[in-house]
């Protein structure tokens, strides 16, 4: 199954593959090769330690391969602008009821991150916003109730 990633999600997964492949796995290598050194490996810390963060930096570069293998990644800024809420865009609401303004882009499960305003298609708000217009009005459920939201502008960046 194909998973819906952005440009920047993809480039920033690719990023932190080269940094564990090219930087993180050759010092593990080394660290492992220099506690070695150190005798008797039962009762080395040292050896422990940099066999157990091998272990981590493997199993975070197989997933970082298998995401990238199953990424469909979509470039939204090379879509015809019709003013929808797509994957990707980046929308300015309205909130009614507070008259609060906040701006969201819709990304990926692994890309979302609130505190950069970076929410999930998967999450209420998009599944709410998906397929709405500029201007439109739209309620969204949330875990602390119904929110209306009012759309001012779709952004394909």
């Amino acid at each position: 199954m194909k998973i819906p990633m952005t440009v920047q999600g993809a480039d920033s997964l690719r990023e932190e593959l080269d940094y564990l492949k090219g930087t993180r796995r050759p010092q593990i290598i080394e660290a492992i090769a220099e506690a070695r050194e150190h005798g008797d490996l039962k009762e080395n810390a040292e050896y422990h330690a940099a066999r157990e963060q091998q272990g981590f930096c493997e199993g975070r570069i197989q997933e970082i391969e298998a995401k990238l293998s199953n990424a469909q990644i979509i470039d939204v800024s090379k879509m015809e602008a019709t003013g929808k809420v797509i994957f990707g865009a980046t929308v300015v609401l309205l909130n009614i009821d507070t008259d609060a303004e906040v701006t969201y882009r819709i990304v990926g499960d692994d890309e979302a991150d609130l505190k950069k305003n970076l929410i999930s298609i998967n999450s209420p708000i998009a599944r709410g916003l998906i397929g709405k217009s500029e201007g439109d009005e739209v309620t969204v459920k949330t875990p602390g109730g119904d929110v209306e939201f009012e759309i001012l502008e779709v952004k394909y960046v």
